[in-house]
């Protein structure tokens, strides 16, 4: 048990974690009997998550036998540095960090695939709008732009290196700042420590609806993330230690056809319907508005879990090109997903 996790701020997760975990991570689950999961998850409510809530609560996880305990946790790098640990049996987050791990000699399977599109969306602060317009607007600023991320590291640093990048602006010329997401984020924009940041659902649409930001650039459809990163980006998903998945195929099938399911049943229902299954916690105090934003953004998840060969691709060009720890590395894409769980529970 790693003692990092018993000092986060977010206690409730460490404990949680520290409970399911007082008797060891996962060390056999039955491949045919009733087994137990641990799946860690990098931020149970916000939207682009969903399947992991919504596998619990249609039932989906129960029908294929498995206990299934969602551990939640602020950001998917914690997740993904849980799953290296063994202190979970599987994470929900960005397919980045399957690519960058893997650079480092450990190797986790993206074994299905929630969205081609991130689900996010940079914002910029309403006080700094009349100064970045645009991506290209941080280059040599004076003093420096704060971009709020979720975490050092996280998929959206990322995500937010790729548009630096791509515009044409070389990451020293920002400084990223760790905010987290929901309350924590707004807060940063309201007091002035972040000018931008990227984040995703139901932040976006509560900060925008609280004047405190407006969108610089969106990543909330297939379309729009193709304009803003010139393909698909499979974003959130579910990974595994490959060991794990190499010795337990019949459960990880089991677990990759309940969330399959609940992919089909999301392309299959309105976001209306949708956020009636979901903790009203998750609303961020405002059905409507969550409702729209789910509404506006259904197309960024996948039909099917199955992960696309381009989009992954992109994926891996992106960091190879725009993420400096990722320069010169050597990456086997084969090695980093697999779509033989999810073509055998389609």
């Amino acid at each position: 048990m790693h003692m990092r996790l018993l000092t986060r701020p977010l206690l409730s997760a460490a404990a949680a974690l520290l409970a399911i975990t007082a008797c060891g991570a996962s060390t056999g689950p039955s491949e045919t009997g009733t087994a137990d999961l641990k799946i860690m998850v990098g931020g149970l409510s916000k939207q682009i998550y969903l399947p992991n809530k919504l596998a619990e609560v249609l039932g989906y996880f129960k029908e294929q036998n498995l206990n299934v305990t969602l551990v939640d946790e602020a950001s998917g790098q914690d997740t993904s540095e849980e799953v290296v640990a063994g202190n979970v049996d599987g994470g929900s987050g960005s397919y980045s960090h399957v690519l960058e791990l893997q650079a480092k000699g450990k190797f986790l399977l993206q074994v299905v695939q929630f969205q081609i599109a991130p689900g996010e969306a940079e914002l910029v602060s309403t006080q700094s709008a009349g100064k970045f317009t645009s991506f290209a607007d941080f280059k040599s600023h004076n003093p420096k732009a704060n971009l709020g991320v979720t975490g050092l590291g996280s998929g959206t640093h990322t995500i937010s290196k790729a548009l630096l990048g791509r515009a044409g602006v070389p990451e020293t010329d920002v400084n990223f700042v760790a905010v987290g997401a929901g309350k924590t984020f707004i807060a940063a924009m309201q007091q002035g420590k972040i000018d931008a940041g990227m984040t995703t659902e139901p932040t976006i649409s509560t900060a925008i609806k609280q004047g405190v930001a407006r969108v610089l650039v969106d990543l909330r459809t297939p379309a729009a993330t193709r304009a803003a990163l010139g393909a698909d980006y499979p974003f959130i998903g579910i990974f595994m230690q490959a060991d794990y998945v190499s010795k337990h195929k019949g459960v990880v099938q089991r677990l990759v056809n309940a969330y399959v399911k609940t992919l089909k049943w999301m392309k299959s229902h309105t976001a209306t319907e949708i956020t009636d299954k979901v903790p009203a916690d998750y609303w961020a105090g405002d059905k409507d508005m969550y409702i729209t934003a789910l509404d506006g953004q259904k197309d960024s998840f996948t039909a099917d879990g199955a992960m696309p060969a381009a989009g992954a691709q992109n994926a891996l060009d992106i960091e190879l090109k725009y993420v400096k720890d990722m320069k010169g590395a050597t990456v086997d894409i084969a090695k980093t997903y697999t779509n033989e769980f999810v073509s055998k529970a389609s």
